[in-house]
């Protein structure tokens, strides 16, 4: 099971936003205000912390938090 506190904690850090304003729904860019270089960031940190890789082909599908909390759901 994944521990979806920590994967808004990584999140909150890579974006620079406050963990409560990260709801499941929320969109990397339009939402939280991520650039490429955030969500580059929070890719590594996610394949750090949960000892995972993701694709480059998954990446670019992965656009909210809930795609992130699904992909590594089924992956951990």
């Amino acid at each position: 099971m994944i521990d979806k506190d920590k994967i808004k904690e990584i999140i909150s850090l890579a974006f620079n936003v406050k963990i409560e304003d990260i709801k499941d729904t929320s969109n990397f860019i339009e939402d939280l205000g991520a650039d490429s270089l955030c969500i580059a960031e929070l890719i590594y940190n996610m394949e750090d912390h949960f000892k995972v890789k993701i694709p480059t082909e998954k990446i670019r599908k992965l656009k909210t938090v809930k795609d992130i909390m699904d992909y590594l759901g089924g992956n951990i």
